[in-house]
């Protein structure tokens, strides 16, 4: 059995309690033992090592060198790393080194919440979007700043919304992408504003395959 650990927390208006339960369900249908934790103690209290993947769910906030540094050993080491939305993308924003790792950064949600978009599946073939088709979403629009050494697996386009970033033309913007962070797989997905959200049917299924992807030691994404 693999082992999985979720630490969550931080701004309350993504509802981490509720989510952080839709996503222990996910992975325990999966086979995986989960752990659920509230603070970022855990993250130098335990042997991060000692498990198959990290699903930090922990928006904005702060997080100490001794915190962040053996989690970013952990997955160095090859323990994977997912998450979705601002629990994984938008997290402890003065942390340069761990968006590095994330490889992407929220910027922006033109519109805010409410905005109907489509998500474009870019193969349905592999092994993070297999049997997923293009699909309507009405939420936040993720706007990312992101590492080019990422793999897109999901996109959206930009514009929707009115605003300034309109006069830049259209945009692909990364909704779902994998990479590597040393011998670990790292795991995003930019939907899940609310539990809502995180329980649609296309969602579920992405989380689901990226946590059993990205808990695969040394894996080619």
């Amino acid at each position: 059995m693999k082992h999985a650990l979720i630490f969550q927390g931080g701004w309350q208006g993504h509802e981490p309690e509720e989510v952080a339960s839709i996503l222990a369900r996910i992975l325990e249908e999966e086979n995986f033992e989960v752990t659920v934790s509230d603070t970022l103690t855990t993250l130098e209290n335990e042997d991060l090592t000692s498990y198959d993947l990290i699903v930090p769910n922990w928006t904005q906030g702060t997080i100490s060198e001794q915190q962040l540094t053996p989690l970013m050993q952990a997955v160095a080491a090859g323990t994977g790393l997912a998450g979705l939305h601002g629990g994984l993308g938008d997290s402890f924003r003065m942390e340069t080194d761990y968006q590095f790792m994330v490889g992407g950064q929220w910027v922006a949600h033109p519109g805010n919440d409410g905005v109907t978009y489509t998500v474009n599946i870019k193969d349905e073939n592999h092994p993070l979007t297999e049997g997923l088709k293009d699909f309507i979403v009405k939420s936040e629009q993720y706007y990312m700043h992101i590492d080019p050494a990422i793999r897109v697996h999901a996109s959206t386009k930009f514009p929707v919304t009115y605003g300034p970033h309109q006069t830049n033309g259209e945009v692909e913007m990364p909704v779902v992408w994998s990479k590597k962070w040393g011998q670990g797989n790292v795991y995003y997905c930019s939907l899940g504003h609310v539990a809502e959200i995180v329980r649609m049917p296309e969602v579920v299924s992405l989380m689901r395959n990226g946590f059993t992807w990205a808990a695969r030691r040394n894996e080619n994404i």
